[in-house]
């Protein structure tokens, strides 16, 4: 499409086919000539959320737009799919300015355009190499299926092939970085995250009280959903994308953690778990369904939102038992039926109940208007938050730019989810050694019972394998522990290793009350000599 230069716009974008709602309803109705669209989408095998690229000619790739509806896309997570489409959509316009096609880049092209990305003095955003290698793998994973199914006799992504962890040969991406950082674990102290609730989600400044003139937008539900993500762990999806009866019940035997399962489907493993979130936390998540959730419900009711929704399904029972299975009718009038643990995210949006004044959703998070708050949403949530931190926390101008000066929070959804893991780590750690007084036999036998708060923390964040959780937090738990050690050090210096390494077995104690800084943190992280990288002889016997 020509600007108003008329020159052509150079660069590529991505459009995505809307849900079937709005498919076989108000967008049939805005486009004249065009009311046959969804049959004939549906006669090419086009669904709803597949990609479409448009070129800057506007002129749409058929090619691409296949591999849009290819399995192996479709199988990725709805975010994936997304992260790699805007991925794709970079690179083409890349190539588009070279006068190239996607199906005739050269190797030369994919090192030109990393130089650029990653290095050029002009570019002035570069990314990093963890953003580098996943955008690597969205070409790698277009060029593979354009491999296979014929449409390019060349992929400019070099590959090479190595072992994989279980002995499994793979290939991997030549241009692959090498500094991308396996994990990027930011976290908060608890009386930091307290701090950061109260100064960006209610408007406090530096002496305790709400700011004048501060109308904070549904600031009881922003402070209920940091609540439960950083007392629970769960990711941003997960928690984003509750119903009303999945948030376990406040009342009930005493205790300061309550219990709920989430879905497998919004989950990235898609297994069923069970989490824990404490009872403070739920307690802010009643109080917000009580007040701005019924109160932007009941504005939506009596607007008549909620009837004029392309898509609705109506919940008239839900069936019991071990896998419990929703039974709907749509707004069409068919009836309908999915395992609780099957319903996708934006399947979840669609679910309402008959309510005392009228339709009700069952989605937990709500926008002002009443309407499903997405996940993806909470991000500029936080971000609005960090702001307002930084603001209210800068120091004087002197000392403005000085970073060592700026003691401003800043956090992130998932940056709850670290903490939630280095507290539990931490708790479950000194919980083992100073509550319970074990001696080494008996924390051998707890571990074989129970498992060890590596494992319980592994379980409790839904990881895959345990390596994965001492992965990402081995290095922020020792940093603790070391940090714990120079604190609570007294005047009598402390034994040092010699400098070959090696401690006398008449210094070491009990894992309890160890002296020696090179031994108490295998006792304290509950590590093997081999998992913590350490010589075997600076190890208690």
């Amino acid at each position: 499409m020509p600007n108003k230069g008329g020159v052509f716009r150079m660069k590529w974008r991505v459009f995505w086919v809307p849900r079937d709602g709005q498919r076989y309803g108000l967008r049939s109705s805005l486009i004249a000539g065009w009311e046959d669209l969804p049959s004939r989408e549906d006669a090419d095998g086009i669904r709803a959320g597949d990609p479409i690229f448009l070129a800057p000619d506007c002129r749409v790739d058929p090619v691409l737009g296949l591999y849009g509806q290819s399995a192996i896309f479709r199988s990725y997570r709805e975010e994936t799919r997304r992260n790699y489409a805007t991925d794709m959509w970079l690179w083409l316009s890349f190539l588009w300015r070279r006068g190239r096609t996607w199906r005739d880049a050269m190797e030369a092209d994919l090192e030109d355009y990393e130089h650029w990305r990653r290095f050029a003095a002009t570019n002035p955003q570069q990314v990093g190499g963890s953003k580098w290698n996943r955008e690597l793998a969205a070409f790698t994973s277009l060029y593979g299926w354009a491999l296979r199914a014929g449409h390019v006799a060349r992929s400019p992504v070099a590959m090479r092939q190595v072992v994989g962890r279980r002995g499994e040969v793979v290939g991997v991406a030549e241009a692959r970085a090498k500094d991308a950082r396996p994990s990027n674990v930011h976290w908060l102290t608890p009386r930091t995250w307290r701090m950061w609730v109260d100064i960006g989600l209610r408007g406090h400044g530096v002496d305790g009280v709400p700011a004048p003139g501060w109308a904070g937008r549904l600031e009881d539900r922003n402070v209920a959903l940091t609540g439960l993500l950083t007392s629970s762990g769960l990711r941003r999806s997960e928690g984003g994308s509750l119903l009303t009866f999945e948030v376990p019940a406040r009342s009930g035997v005493g205790g300061r953690y309550r219990r709920g399962r989430v879905a497998a489907e919004v989950t990235r493993s898609k297994k069923t778990r069970t989490y824990y979130v404490a009872s403070e936390a739920v307690g802010d998540i009643e109080t917000y369904v009580e007040s701005s959730r019924e109160w932007v419900i009941r504005r939506a009711q009596r607007a008549g939102r909620y009837e004029e929704l392309p898509e609705l399904r109506l919940v008239h029972e839900i069936a019991g038992g071990p896998r419990p299975v929703v039974h709907w009718r749509g707004s069409d009038g068919v009836a309908g039926r999915r395992a609780l643990d099957r319903l996708s995210v934006w399947e979840r949006q669609l679910l309402f109940t008959e309510g005392a004044h009228g339709l009700e959703p069952l989605w937990l998070w709500l926008n002002e208007r009443g309407l499903p708050f997405q996940p993806h949403s909470w991000e500029g949530v936080f971000r609005t938050a960090n702001q307002r931190c930084a603001r209210v926390l800068a120091p004087s101008e002197p000392n403005r730019w000085d970073p060592h000066r700026v003691f401003a929070p800043y956090a992130t959804p998932h940056s709850a989810r670290h903490s939630f893991a280095l507290y539990m780590l931490v708790v479950l750690n000194c919980l083992m050694d100073q509550r319970y007084g074990l001696t080494p036999e008996e924390r051998r036998d707890f571990r074989l019972l129970y498992g060890d708060p590596w494992f319980m923390v592994q379980n409790l964040l839904g990881h895959a394998s345990r390596e994965t959780t001492i992965e990402r937090y081995l290095a922020p738990v020792a940093d603790l522990q070391l940090r714990a050690l120079l604190a609570t050090v007294d005047d009598e210096p402390l034994s040092i290793p010699t400098p070959t390494g090696r401690v006398r077995a008449a210094d070491c104690t009990s894992p309890g009350a160890c002296r020696l800084s090179a031994c108490r943190p295998n006792h304290t992280l509950g590590l093997t000599p081999s998992s913590q990288r350490a010589p075997r002889a600076t190890t208690c016997p």
